[in-house]
């Protein structure tokens, strides 16, 4: 288990289990889904490589890999679980979430994304063939919070029995931890969903995958537990970047005014503040009297610089800039990592890496630091990333 973090509960009976979906009734921890599932991993592997290459048609011709690794437990190489048919499949939902599994999972399984890069999440409707890989599926990650409820509804309603549904904000922090705000309001029930920009909290999630799979693949335990320990060093080594270069930036420009509400989790970890978001709870436009509201504030405030998302471009902020006098800058990326599938930077790393640069730059700090960190995966990245 990862130690010292105070967003984990140490004890497994304790952890918030919401993941425990109403798919799977009766289910009291991962562990004890093993004996089940592993009975049903050989009657769902001959449809896996049909159903995801149909998937893969309908999200924008996802190329499944094609070949497996050879047979065995090679615990150099990750090898399979049983072989190249037998393979497990896991699937999840957004590409961070997508890269981070991968880095824990290696070539033990195949690795499926469903939301492709640069779509809006919370809306997202997952076409009718992701309902056949659904069927296929091991295990099920995703982030939870409420964040891709069709893609989740769509899990719970074709994984097989005990096939567990993890949802990892769930379980990675309480809801007493929840954050809300101008585009998660408290009442409207759905908290901010967005903990994978805060790399303290990836650490969890990489904690709660690798135990999942090792409940799952007893056979890799060793190649699971080494995956997750150099990843852990290696966002470490990052959040030491971080704030290397945070530190540059001076106090008073630590605010953050964004076009989607992505840093309150961050923000609270790495002492900035958020001072406001354009996009409501709706995904709309604000009305005339938000934007009103939020020039005053940028301005009390004294916010030298609003950050536009390049996923989803708004006038409306280029003219609050505009009207303050702060810079624009418009190429954030939410959930659409840099580059392809297969290049270095493509990876939960080389999102928050461009991320974080970018806000350093753009409020006067210094980020050498992040700029000299090396983006790598612990392992070679095979998984799907629909486009």
């Amino acid at each position: 288990m990862l130690a010292g973090l105070r967003t984990r509960p140490s004890d497994p009976s304790r952890r918030s289990r919401a993941g425990d979906s109403p798919a799977i009734p009766g289910t009291t921890s991962c562990c004890d889904q093993v004996a089940t599932n592993v009975e049903a991993v050989s009657k769902r592997s001959v449809l896996r490589r049909s159903s995801i290459r149909r998937l893969g048609a309908a999200v924008v011709a996802v190329a499944f890999v094609a070949g497996a690794t050879a047979c065995g437990s090679d615990e150099t190489t990750g090898g399979t679980a049983s072989g190249a048919d037998d393979q497990l499949q896991v699937v999840t939902t957004v590409a961070p979430i997508t890269s981070i599994a991968a880095n824990i999972i290696g070539n033990r399984a195949e690795v499926v994304g469903i939301v492709p890069e640069g779509t809006n999440s919370h809306t997202f409707e997952p076409p009718p063939s992701a309902a056949e890989v659904m069927t296929t599926a091991d295990v099920v990650f995703i982030n939870g919070l409420q964040l891709e409820e069709p893609t989740k509804e769509l899990a719970e309603a074709n994984v097989a029995d005990g096939v567990r549904i993890v949802q990892l904000g769930d379980e990675t922090i309480s809801p007493e931890q929840h954050k809300y705000d101008f585009s998660f309001p408290e009442d409207g029930g759905k908290p901010n969903p967005h903990l994978w920009t805060d790399p303290t909290l990836v650490k969890v999630y990489a904690d709660i995958i690798r135990d999942n799979m090792v409940a799952l693949d007893p056979e890799g335990t060793d190649y699971y537990n080494a995956n997750f320990d150099e990843f852990v060093v290696l966002v470490d080594d990052f959040d030491a970047a971080i704030r290397e270069s945070f530190d540059t930036v001076p106090e008073e420009q630590r605010k953050l005014v964004t076009y989607h509400d992505a840093y309150a989790y961050f923000a609270d970890t790495y002492g900035w503040n958020v001072i406001g978001a354009i996009q409501p709870s709706d995904f709309g436009d604000p009305t005339p009297s938000e934007v009103v509201d939020l020039i005053d504030q940028i301005e009390a405030e004294n916010v030298s610089a609003v950050f536009g998302s390049e996923v989803f471009p708004s006038p409306v902020l280029e003219q609050i800039a505009n009207e303050t006098g702060a810079t624009y800058v418009d190429d954030l990326r939410d959930d659409d990592l840099p580059g392809a599938p297969g290049d270095e930077d493509h990876s939960w790393l080389g999102l928050m890496k461009f991320n974080f640069i970018t806000m350093t730059e753009a409020l006067g700090g210094d980020a050498s630091a992040l700029e000299r960190f090396a983006v790598r995966n612990v392992t070679v990245d095979n998984a799907e990333y629909p486009q």
